[in-house]
C-alpha cells in the first residue's frame, strides 16, 4: 500500500518506479510530482470518454501520437484498461529507442494490449500496422504541424474522440510574417501581428482557432479549455472533439474567410480538405 496522497490508490507502484516517477525506494521528487499531476489531470478528462465507448464497443482502441516515454498510455492502461480487460493502446513515436524501451516495459508488466510503433504521425495515417478504426486519438505536445497530422489521422480513422494539447505552432506565424508587408496594405487587422512577439502569440492562437473550425466542419463538437494543473507549462490549451456526424455548416465558410482576410491562402491545404 502506498502512503503518498498524490498517487491514485489503484496505481501500480511498480509501474511508477519503471517510469522513474518514483525512486526505487518509493519516494517522489518535485519534478516527478508535477509530471504525475499533469498526467492524472489529463486522465480525468479521458476516463469518461473511455467509459462512454465501452457502452457501445466491446474492444475500444486509442492511438497516442508523439507518445515519448508513454506516461499517458501506461497510466491509462494501468488505471482503466487493465481492470476492464478490454481495449488496445497504440503508442506512435519517431524516436526508435523510446519505442523499443516502451515495448519492453509493456512486455515486462504484462500489458499485452499495448503496441508501440516507430512511425511519424503522417506515416501512421496509411500504415497497415494500425486498425481501420481508432476510437480515441490523443496528441500531447506534438510539435507544430504534427498536431495537424494527428487531426488528419483521426479523421481518416473516423475517431469518436480527439484529445489535443497543441505545441510549438510555428507554421501560421511563419506565414503571417512572410506576407506581413502585403497584409499591411490589405487589412488594418495586420496590426494584430505587426510586432514579432505578437506574430508568434497570435499565430499560435490562430492555429488552434483554425483547427477547431476544421473539426467542426467535419462533424465534431469542439470544447476548448485549460488543462488545470499544468500551471508550469505555457502549453496549457486542451482541445477535446466529439464526433456528432453533424457538420457545422458555416465552419468551412468562416475558415476560408479568415484565411483570405489574414492573407493566409497558402495554408488552405492544411486547414481545408
Amino acid at each position: 500500500m502506498n502512503h503518498l496522497p498524490e498517487i491514485d490508490p489503484n496505481q501500480s507502484i511498480e509501474l511508477l518506479k519503471e517510469l522513474h516517477i518514483l525512486t526505487r525506494d518509493g519516494k517522489i521528487n518535485q519534478d516527478s510530482r508535477r509530471k504525475l499531476k499533469q498526467v492524472y489531470h489529463l486522465y480525468h478528462f479521458i476516463e469518461p470518454l473511455l467509459e462512454e465507448l465501452l457502452v457501445s464497443r466491446h474492444e475500444l482502441t486509442l492511438a497516442d501520437h508523439g507518445a515519448g516515454k508513454s506516461y499517458l498510455g501506461f497510466i491509462l492502461y494501468d488505471l482503466f484498461l487493465k481492470s476492464h480487460k478490454t481495449g488496445h493502446i497504440y503508442g506512435i513515436e519517431t524516436r526508435e529507442p523510446l519505442v523499443k524501451k516502451s515495448q519492453e516495459l509493456a512486455n515486462k508488466l504484462g500489458f499485452s494490449r499495448m503496441s508501440f510503433l516507430n512511425l511519424s504521425v503522417e506515416e501512421s495515417i496509411d500504415s497497415a500496422l494500425l486498425p481501420d478504426q481508432i476510437d480515441i486519438v490523443t496528441a500531447l505536445h506534438a510539435c507544430n504541424t504534427a498536431t495537424d497530422d494527428a487531426i488528419k489521422f483521426a479523421l481518416h480513422k473516423n475517431a469518436r474522440f480527439i484529445v489535443l494539447i497543441p505545441c510549438c505552432q510555428a507554421e501560421v506565424a511563419s506565414a503571417l510574417n512572410k506576407h506581413k508587408n502585403q497584409s499591411f496594405g490589405k487589412t488594418p487587422l495586420s496590426e494584430i501581428w505587426r510586432h514579432p512577439i505578437h506574430t508568434r502569440e497570435f499565430g499560435s492562437h490562430l492555429t488552434n482557432v483554425l483547427r477547431c473550425l476544421l473539426l467542426e466542419s467535419k462533424g465534431y463538437q469542439v470544447k476548448v479549455t485549460e488543462l488545470v494543473g499544468w500551471e508550469h507549462s505555457m502549453k496549457n490549451e486542451l482541445i477535446i472533439a466529439r464526433r456528432t456526424e453533424q457538420p457545422r455548416k458555416d465552419a468551412k465558410m468562416r475558415l476560408e474567410y479568415i484565411l483570405e482576410e489574414l492573407n493566409l491562402e497558402s495554408l488552405q491545404d492544411r486547414f481545408i480538405y
